[in-house]
């Protein structure tokens, strides 16, 4: 079955090169599914590129230094032995920055987060991925900043919107822990569409917030879907372009069929050329448009 929510990750131009290392450093279950170069956007010619880790989808975009990552979305892997830890993080800590020291903690027996080295942030936990709703990597989102406090607040909005969703549990800040406010979020684990996602907000004065080097992609069924969490999510109308959004907590959200990974990937040059002058204008999607030009005939 196809994964409703994809992360999609921005690099400057290096969007195969890091896929390629995720995909050695995982190992088992992990692979590039598809490579797609489009012509005339605003980047000039950008390579796309869809990948899995661990079954985990993600896709990446090599678009120019527009955006950087940063640590305020990471990406928690969740693995069964001692020695599957120490092997991804020995790979990914390579030129990367440590963030955390893998050890012992209240939470893990063996965990750590590091920066790995085009800015992506991983926990790598000792653990069942049971808890996790059978997923290995779940996205972690951290609010902090101007948005410190509305964690819970999000949580509420995002279980709203999207169907088969449910707030699985809340480990609230004790009175102790400043700079952090008694009450706030320290960690929660929701669903989304049945994919397990987490939240965390931090007090502490972080020089990073949420932007667009990292954003959700939600593959819809059909245009009702698509209207459906444009009205719910957008926020920030003059973030809406090619399908793209920013929520009221600056979270980047990309709203797009779920046929046009495939299209990308399966059209002959002139198709995805065709796909790609045609989505460009949009802000919202529209699918009928889409498809007419993907299977437009030369007359």
């Amino acid at each position: 079955m196809k994964q409703k929510i994809v992360p999609h990750l921005w690099y400057d131009d290096q969007a195969k090169e890091a896929a390629e290392f995720y995909v050695s450093a995982f190992g088992r279950d992990s692979k590039i599914t598809g490579i797609t170069t489009l012509h005339g956007t605003p980047s000039g010619e950008v390579d796309t590129v869809s990948f899995a880790l661990l079954d985990y989808s993600f896709m990446a975009i090599s678009a120019g230094p527009l955006f950087k990552p940063n640590p305020s979305i990471s990406f928690f892997v969740q693995l069964d032995s001692v020695e599957e830890v120490n092997r991804l993080w020995s790979e990914l800590k390579k030129d990367g920055e440590i963030m955390m020291p893998l050890d012992a903690y209240p939470w893990s027996e063996r965990y750590g987060r590091l920066q790995d080295r085009y800015g992506i942030t991983w926990q790598i936990s000792l653990g069942d991925k049971k808890d996790t709703g059978g997923q290995y990597i779940t996205p972690c989102l951290m609010f902090t900043g101007d948005q410190y406090g509305k964690a819970e607040e999000a949580l509420h909005l995002y279980t709203s919107v999207f169907p088969n969703s449910e707030i699985e549990g809340i480990l609230r800040f004790g009175k102790n822990e400043t700079p952090d406010k008694e009450g706030n979020v320290k960690h929660a684990q929701f669903k989304l569409e049945k994919q397990t996602f987490m939240i965390m907000e931090s007090g502490h004065d972080h020089p990073f917030g949420f932007n667009e080097a990292i954003s959700l992609i939600v593959n819809c069924d059909d245009q009702q879907e698509i209207d459906h969490f444009w009205e719910k999510l957008s926020a920030v109308p003059e973030s809406e372009q090619c399908g793209w959004i920013k929520d009221e907590y600056g979270v980047s959200w990309q709203i797009v069929p779920g046929i046009m990974d495939e299209m990308m990937i399966k059209g002959t040059r002139e198709q995805v050329d065709r796909l790609t002058q045609t989505f460009l204008p949009m802000k919202k999607l529209i699918i009928s448009e889409l498809e007419e030009a993907y299977n437009q005939t030369r007359g």
